[in-house]
């Protein structure tokens, strides 16, 4: 107690000398933005002067020029109408208020489908689109649209959180006639439906007979032969990803394989599949760092293995970037798991679920560390979770 005691006088010290009071509004708001986004609601609680710096526009402004800040993830469970959410900066789950228009009778069970900056997209059940800042509960309604042919994917993509310019791109069709359909923010209207034409370089296409083909792995952990199964959990799961300037989304068929639609060049290519059709294995596709990487929960000799992949765009062969030690993949041997993955920069956020288990894992390319996250409790409640999305926790993210 005498070292906490000695560390808050100190700090009461500073401010009574004018550290802090000295400072400029300008210039303090600079300071300040760089704290945390949980303990930028504690601002108000401290003086009049930062209550008031902390509702302003210019402390907004400033905030939305911090360059990144740490992912937050927003969990998806049985109960549509809460918000919990993965800190990964404090490695600690948080209860947020959930959103007032999500709670609204034609909005109630709204389903999270994409998640861009410091937004996140949900669909309720009529097939409408709610857009919402999950930390201030900011939201917006867009305007509704024609579904036309039967959706596929759906992803967004925020180029500026201060100013809420965001697009939300919706791909509908049957291969090999896809087309897109895109509400931009910033004329708050959904624009003309384009198609989409298979890209003159594309070699690999759908073939029918294929489906029952088998595959294996080579000792290096390459696939050799290809095909794979798409989880039923997230219908319309897809990424978004800017690559050499141009705009891809990339999506799993429910035949199982990975579409590449260039949003730019206005086509689409196929990738291979990595695992049989029919097999019980898991599979979901996430962006990381404008990358299209794909996790793959697999069994082998009465052990699992958890996998990244990654594909070459020229040659379209898959080759493992990552695996999760063989002591920790064990575990999930024989659970009938179900994975669902979300990217974030540096990070893969991974939900494994069943009957029998329920996990969480968080790992890092950089580190190369695999941490399975803590049980998460809210009022004595124990909590499983299906899915995630990854968002920034941005109080300057506007609808």
């Amino acid at each position: 107690m005498e070292i906490g005691n000695g560390c808050i006088s100190k700090k009461r010290k500073l401010v009574e000398e004018g550290s802090l009071d000295e400072l400029n509004e300008d210039l303090l708001e600079r300071v300040l933005s760089w704290l945390p986004t949980s303990t930028l609601f504690r601002l108000g609680s401290v003086c009049k002067r930062w209550k008031s710096m902390a509702d302003s526009q210019s402390f907004k402004l400033a905030c939305s020029r911090i360059p990144s800040r740490d992912p937050w993830f927003y969990m998806v469970d049985a109960d549509l109408n809460r918000s919990i959410v993965f800190d990964s900066a404090k490695s600690s789950w948080k209860r947020l208020n959930h959103p007032s228009l999500l709670l609204r009778d034609h909005n109630r069970d709204s389903i999270p489908i994409a998640a861009s900056g410091g937004l996140v997209c949900f669909r309720n059940m009529s097939g409408g689109y709610i857009v919402c800042n999950p930390v201030t509960g900011s939201c917006r309604e867009l305007p509704p649209v024609d579904p036309g042919q039967s959706l596929l994917a759906i992803a967004m993509n925020a180029y500026s959180n201060y100013h809420g310019s965001y697009k939300l791109v919706l791909v509908s069709g049957d291969l090999p006639k896809l087309s897109f359909k895109v509400y931009n923010s910033i004329t708050n209207c959904w624009e003309e439906e384009i198609m989409l034409r298979r890209n003159a370089d594309d070699c690999t296409k759908s073939n029918d007979n294929d489906d029952d083909a088998f595959y294996f792995l080579s000792t290096a952990g390459n696939v050799v032969v290809t095909n794979m199964q798409r989880s039923p959990s997230k219908q319309y799961s897809s990424v978004f990803a800017l690559k050499d300037g141009e705009e891809i989304v990339y999506f799993l068929t429910s035949s199982g394989r990975v579409i590449a639609c260039n949003l730019t060049q206005k086509c689409f290519s196929e990738y291979p599949r990595l695992l049989p059709v029919f097999s019980e294995y898991s599979i979901d596709v996430v962006e990381c760092k404008g990358e299209m990487l794909v996790v793959v929960l697999s069994e082998f000799f009465e052990s699992a293995s958890l996998r990244v992949w990654q594909c070459d765009p020229k040659t379209k062969t898959w080759s493992q970037i990552a695996a999760m030690p063989p002591a920790m993949s064990h575990e999930f041997y024989d659970k009938k798991l179900d994975i669902n993955c979300v990217g974030a920069g540096d990070q893969i956020f991974i939900c494994l679920s069943s009957a029998e288990l329920c996990s969480y894992v968080l790992y890092n390319f950089v580190t190369n560390r695999w941490v399975e996250l803590p049980e998460c409790s809210v009022n004595g409640e124990s909590l499983e979770f299906m899915s995630a999305l990854s968002f920034e926790p941005r109080i300057e993210a506007s609808v």
